[in-house]
């Protein structure tokens, strides 16, 4: 298993942190939740467990996986976002959740933008995709605004999820 350090980034009002175990109560009632239905929740705890944990073995295994969002003025965690790889997902998934009353502040794209854009300059990614439930208006719009556009012939883990390609611009590692 090859080691990767996980990675603290900054924007103007956010910092993107490793996952904690004391992250999980708020992920795992998230996911228990109705909003969670794109994810195809409501999930149990077990569930969710399965989640949080793929989400940090991810780093260790591939070199990217989740991280959680904070507000910078107040330090409250907003939500999640995450480069995700596995038997799960066909290709590397760049995604994102905000817990409830944290929607509509730009928070999803200012995180997913700096991730997105971290995986370019250290790990050389030139393409990450997006599933999206086609519901999922929220999301869909947060992907059109990182520039990603619709790929009707991508692979999904999900018959009916929506994907949205993101190519990127690499540069030397």
């Amino acid at each position: 298993m090859s080691q990767h350090t996980v990675p603290t980034l900054q924007t103007q009002r956010l910092n993107l942190r490793p996952m904690a175990e004391a992250d999980f109560p708020a992920y795992a009632a998230f996911l228990a939740s109705p909003r969670a239905a794109g994810l195809g929740g409501p999930l149990s705890q077990r569930q969710a467990w399965g989640l949080f944990c793929h989400d940090i073995a991810c780093w260790p295994l591939f070199g990217h996986g989740g991280l959680m969002i904070d507000r910078r003025a107040d330090g409250t965690c907003v939500g999640q976002v995450g480069i995700s790889h596995g038997p799960l997902f066909p290709e590397k998934e760049l995604g994102w959740l905000l817990y409830e009353g944290h929607e509509g502040h730009g928070y999803a794209t200012e995180a997913a933008i700096a991730l997105r854009d971290w995986a370019a300059r250290a790990l050389g990614v030139s393409e990450l995709v997006s599933y999206i439930a086609p519901n999922n208006a929220a999301s869909a719009a947060v992907a059109e605004r990182l520039g990603a556009v619709r790929d009707l012939l991508a692979d999904r883990p999900d018959p009916n999820d929506l994907v949205y390609r993101h190519r990127l611009t690499t540069a030397p590692r």
